[in-house]
């Protein structure tokens, strides 16, 4: 998806073409190429952690080591979709860590009812996508995480529920402060557990 964001120093010039691993130069074949290295890196598994921001930084890593160089790197500029404009980068690390301290705090969200879950994740996806710590591939960790959380809890994931629209139309909500739709949306992707 294409950021707003003026003159992007992880473009190429005079283009909306990420900088990448491969030097591909052409926005559509880059989103060709990184859907394939994602998906191969799913395929692997997922890096071990303590659902901290390191954590979350690994994911990120993990997913996008072989397109970008600043994978699991917070971004360095201003960007914003829609109208909606993200955390400013002076303050990407300090909400993380504010975010995942409180995570931390309610232990992961473990232990609650399905309800009380989805409610709590759907503050927390809400909280870091505000802050979207990295240049692309923010939509991806965050599903990402929610899966390790989910798991955590004792849930399980139904990814089969996560239609493109449903997903960035909860998550455009929720960053108007209406996080009900993105709460209806992870209560039918945790399905109860065994």
């Amino acid at each position: 998806m294409r950021y707003a964001g003026g003159t992007d120093p992880y473009c190429y010039p005079g283009t909306t073409v990420l900088k990448n691993r491969a030097n591909i130069r052409d926005f559509d074949a880059l989103s060709e190429f990184e859907t394939v290295m994602v998906r191969d890196r799913t395929e692997t598994g997922l890096p071990d952690g303590r659902l901290d921001k390191a954590h979350y930084y690994a994911l990120h890593r993990h997913f996008f080591q072989d397109v970008y160089d600043w994978a699991g790197k917070p971004r360095t500029i201003r960007t914003g979709k829609a109208g909606h404009w993200f955390c400013y980068p002076a303050f990407i690390e300090g909400q993380l860590d504010r975010l995942f301290a409180d995570l931390k705090a309610k232990r992961h969200l473990d232990g609650l009812d399905l309800d009380a879950f989805a409610h709590e994740a759907a503050h927390f996806l809400g909280e870091v996508n505000a802050i979207h710590p990295f240049r692309e591939g923010n939509g991806r960790t965050q599903l990402a995480f929610l899966r390790l959380l989910c798991l955590n809890a004792g849930f399980g994931f139904d990814a089969s529920v996560l239609d493109r629209d449903r997903v960035i139309g909860a998550m455009i909500a929720s960053f108007d402060g209406k996080p009900q739709a993105l709460t209806e949306l992870i209560r039918d992707i945790a399905s109860p557990g065994n």
